[in-house]
Formats: structure tokens, C-alpha cells, sequence
């Protein structure tokens, strides 16, 4: 697969079965994205490093190193959108997706169409516009985003940390920080944050427990709250 345009969103497809990757590759293509192609796990960490990629399509079932082990490598690395590819379709597979850091999941077989339209959705959050009106730095309590790097740190005990989130993470932070004691609900979450498709409500309790899991590690407790049978808030008074 060749790049079309130095311009357009670079997106790396990580897929064993040639076939697939050519026909993902086209539609792709023909939508103005450039494409690199990785044939293993092994070979799609190396080029994630040097291409510096906008967002991976992860195949699961590879040989060498798996999918599952390039999310954990890709998310220890850093924020770059992951959509996973895979034959397996149970809801626990999924959820284990979410937990690891994936920000959207597509089942084989399915439709290249459908491929492309998730890329621009994951994309679309992703790439932050230069007209957007709000302040390109976020501040509720001791969490401070900024939404042009899509950084995130804490403020704990004196010390400005940094905070590794997915895309998702970031968007779900974003969301709640805006109004920091008002509750949303999981649906205004999925609408704002999750991908288009057949997500589930309870995915968002995977973005959170996962999110909440990350905070705590850097000495805060308790962010975002969860509300009982409503949703979810940034910080209870």
C-alpha cells in the first residue's frame, strides 16, 4: 500500500491475510487516507514507531506477536487511536478490548464501508480543530487537559503528573471536566466519546473502572465518580 496524499490521515493496517489488507487498504484510499500495511505484530510496533501513525486497525489472531500484546505495547506508548479487527464477536472479547485501551471494535467478516466510516468517527475525535471555541486548556479541580496535545496531567501532593489516557479516556475527562459536578448519563457519554455502531452501555463502566484505575495509580481517589442507576460525574461535593 502506497500513501496518496501527504495531507490526509495516515492509518496502519495491521493484518496477516493479505487479501484483507488490500481491500481495507483501497477503501481507505479511496476515501483521501494513506495507508501502511504491517503483516505481524512485531512489524506493526517497529512501523508505529517510525511512521508515527493517527490510528491503527489491529488485527487479533496473528502470528509472532498477537493483538492483544501490541494494544498493551501500543497503550504503554501512548494515546494512538486502535480499532481491533477480529473473528471473535463475544461481548467479553470485547469488553476486553475496551479494558485494554482499544477505542473501537469491528467483527469479521464486515463490510469495508463500515471500516472506513469508523476510522473517520475515531478521527473525527481525535483531531482537534483550530476553530473549536473552548480553551485549548481544560482545569477542573487538580485535572488539567489540554485539548490541542490531548495531554493530560494531575495536580497531587504538589506535583503536576502526567496522565496516559486512550482517545476515548481523553474524550470522557473532557466531557465531564467542562461541568465538573454534573452527572451524565451513560447514553450522553456513548453519544459524545464512543464510536458509532453497536455499543453497548456498559462499555462505558469498562472506560471508566479503566480510567478510575489510572488516576488512582497517581494518588487520587474517587475520579470520575460513579452515580447509582444515572452515570457518572468528575468530582462529587
Amino acid at each position: 500500500m502506497h500513501a496518496k496524499s501527504s495531507g490526509s490521515a495516515l492509518v496502519l493496517v495491521v493484518e496477516d491475510e493479505s487479501e484483507i489488507a488490500d481491500i481495507v487498504g483501497a477503501y481507505l484510499q479511496r476515501e483521501g487516507l494513506r495507508t501502511a500495511w504491517a503483516r505481524d505484530g512485531r512489524e506493526a510496533l517497529q512501523l508505529h514507531l517510525a511512521l508515527n501513525p493517527d490510528l491503527v486497525l489491529l488485527d487479533v489472531q496473528m502470528p509472532v506477536t498477537d493483538g492483544w500484546e501490541v494494544l498493551s505495547a501500543l497503550r504503554q506508548r501512548g494515546g494512538t487511536p486502535v480499532i481491533m479487527l477480529t473473528a471473535l464477536e463475544g461481548d467479553v472479547d470485547k469488553i476486553s478490548a475496551l479494558r485494554i485501551g482499544a477505542d473501537d471494535y469491528i467483527v469479521k467478516p464486515f463490510n469495508p464501508s463500515e471500516v472506513v466510516a469508523r476510522v473517520r468517527a475515531v478521527l473525527r475525535r481525535t483531531m482537534v480543530t483550530s476553530v473549536d471555541l473552548a480553551p485549548a486548556v481544560l482545569r477542573a479541580g487538580p485535572l488539567e487537559l489540554d485539548r490541542q496535545s490531548h495531554s493530560a496531567w494531575l495536580h497531587v501532593q504538589g506535583e503536576r503528573r502526567p496522565l496516559m489516557l486512550t482517545v476515548t479516556e481523553f474524550r470522557l475527562l473532557q466531557v465531564l471536566a467542562q461541568v465538573p459536578t454534573r452527572v451524565f448519563s451513560r447514553a450522553e457519554l456513548m453519544d459524545a466519546c464512543l464510536p458509532e455502531g453497536d455499543t453497548q452501555e456498559r462499555t462505558i463502566d469498562s472506560h471508566m473502572s479503566k480510567l478510575r484505575k489510572k488516576i488512582e495509580q497517581l494518588g487520587l481517589e474517587g475520579m470520575p465518580a460513579g452515580v447509582r442507576g444515572v452515570g457518572y460525574c468528575l468530582e462529587r461535593r
